[in-house]
């Protein structure tokens, strides 16, 4: 009838993941890792590249750092191996990784973290485990070290906690089931209409 809009439903469109930098939370281990900052880790599952923000790392069998989080222990990128006995591993901000050794009060350098940071980090593809991959629309990866070209620093002994606002999640929530509700009304009185036509039309 003339007068009444028919809407034709609603759809996701598409889910936005904030990548700005949450809390961070000490943990005290040494291959816990916070990005501060812009930037993503680089890992490889050995057919592709992943890009994360989460800096769980442990090492394998073959003394190579790998993605703790991730139930395949994916590698790090660029490759570091820490020595069967170090007894001391440390980052720093800039992502240098040094080990001590036995019989050695000096640390040697055995590898450099990269980060890598994207011009539309929104149009990463989300795989889950809190890792991604790129995609026409976030563009090719920029690659460099911790603190140069506008990527984030390192904080060995952390890990970055949820960046979300409890509080304001919950406030939009209320406001997105009073939208629900007065919603379900308008429907509701939209087919009170149409029954009222239709009894009309019957005298």
């Amino acid at each position: 009838p003339l007068g009444i809009d028919v809407g034709l439903g609603t759809r996701v469109s598409s889910t936005a993941v904030d990548h700005r930098t949450g809390s961070l939370i000490q943990t005290g281990q040494e291959l816990d890792i916070a990005i501060v900052g812009d930037g993503f880790f680089q890992v490889t599952d050995g057919t592709q590249t992943l890009y994360t923000r989460a800096g769980m790392f442990s090492i394998n069998a073959d003394g190579q750092l790998v993605l703790a989080s991730s139930d395949r222990g994916r590698l790090l990128e660029p490759s570091i191996t820490i020595p069967q006995d170090a007894i001391e591993i440390s980052i720093n901000s800039d992502g240098l990784v040094q080990v001590r050794v036995p019989g050695s009060t000096d640390l040697q350098q055995v590898g450099q973290i990269q980060l890598a940071r994207f011009v539309n980090p929104q149009g990463l593809i989300q795989e889950g485990e809190n890792l991604f991959v790129e995609s026409a629309a976030s563009g090719t990866p920029l690659l460099g070290n911790p603190g140069q070209d506008g990527l984030g620093t390192l904080r060995q002994r952390f890990l970055e906690a949820s960046n979300v606002e409890p509080v304001r999640e919950l406030v939009e929530l209320i406001k997105t089931q009073r939208h629900f509700e007065i919603a379900s009304q308008a429907v509701q009185a939209a087919d009170q209409m149409m029954q009222l036509l239709a009894n009309l039309r019957r005298f």
